[in-house]
């Protein structure tokens, strides 16, 4: 069977052990295998696949994969660090920036091959980014916190291949026991894509001075529909999200409302009255979701964020809990997920 002889499919993800996702690297539709496991290894080519892992477990007993598939893949490769995979429609395509005493200059320069590599492709149709920032909450040899030095390269790379507000990906930063900063992309050939905002907050794009150099560059969300289907969106990609209201964070050292606001910031994102704003027809709620992340800084706090999410999620999505450290020092909780 060829790329021709099938409808391309839009990506999707689940979440599998690290076993499973060894027998998925060799089917003609994996797009790519994220290793969330003890050690940061940079992005190769495993039996054919695209395979990063990122340090996000602490042990064994918490290591899975997030497998992602879509059509038939076409084509497979690496140039300049970044390894991908297409199936003529989508790219998957994943880098590493080296630990370092600063991170401008190597985030601007790795975040420059993936989107030259995204235009010389064709696939310039940026929908969801993620990235996981070790030490991300620590200062660099500068005396400014690593994600801050961060999202200075990033802003730069963008401002190269001129990205406006209103094009920016849904995104996420977090971050990650070890290894420098890993990341991995999805984009589209020809998909509309439309960028939302939450009302109740200001966009990460307009942040004042005080959270560093140059604002956070990402939407809080991307929905995503075919050619042809009249702006339905068939997906919605949720950025990272925090108990922020405007640009501050609200609740400090209280788990349970940080939780709270959280769930209420995504369910206003994709809700009729935000959605309608931007055009959008089909508003959905919490119960939606599907392929959730839940980043918690402490661990003594995953319990009652489990039993929060566990009453707000659908019994059919699949939750993954990552104790790690989170974009500001005062936020203890993030929350991500596909609606699909």
């Amino acid at each position: 069977m060829t790329f021709a002889d099938v409808a391309v499919a839009l990506p999707s993800s689940r979440f599998v052990s690290l076993g499973e996702a060894d027998a998925e690297k060799s089917r003609d539709s994996t797009l790519g295998v994220v290793r969330y496991a003890t050690e940061c290894v940079a992005p190769r080519l495993s039996q054919g696949t695209v395979e990063s892992s990122v340090h996000m477990a602490d042990s064994a007993e918490r290591e899975f994969a997030e497998v992602w598939s879509s059509g038939v893949v076409a084509e497979r490769g690496k140039r300049d660090g970044i390894v991908w995979a297409h199936d003529g429609e989508y790219l998957f395509c994943a880098g590493l920036i080296p630990s370092g005493s600063r991170y401008a200059e190597g985030t601007r320069s790795a975040y420059f091959n993936a989107l030259d590599l995204m235009e010389t492709l064709g696939f310039t149709k940026c929908l969801r980014m993620w990235n996981f920032v070790s030490r991300i909450n620590e200062d660099n040899a500068d005396g400014l916190e690593v994600y801050r030095d961060f999202c200075r390269g990033r802003a730069e790379a963008f401002e190269r291949f001129r990205f406006r507000g209103s094009e920016l990906p849904a995104a996420t930063g977090i971050g990650a026991l070890g290894g420098g900063i890993a990341f991995y992309f999805l984009a589209s050939r020809s998909a509309v894509l439309t960028a939302v905002e939450n009302s109740k907050q200001v966009p990460p794009y307009h942040y004042p001075a005080r959270y560093g150099p140059r604002p956070p560059k990402f939407s809080r969300a991307t929905c995503v529909s075919r050619p042809g289907t009249g702006g339905a969106a068939e997906q919605i990609y949720v950025s990272g999200t925090a108990s922020i209201r405007g640009h501050e964070t609200l609740f400090a050292g209280d788990i349970e409302r940080q939780c709270a606001l959280a769930l209420e910031n995504i369910a206003h994102v994709i809700g009729p009255e935000n959605l309608s704003a931007y055009g959008v027809r089909e508003s959905r709620a919490l119960t939606d979701l599907r392929n959730i992340k839940v980043y918690v800084r402490n661990a003594e706090d995953i319990p009652v964020v489990q039993r929060m999410c566990s009453r707000a999620f659908s019994g059919d999505a699949d939750v993954a809990f990552l104790n790690v450290d989170v974009c500001r020092s005062d936020l203890l909780v993030e929350i991500e997920g596909i609606v699909c």
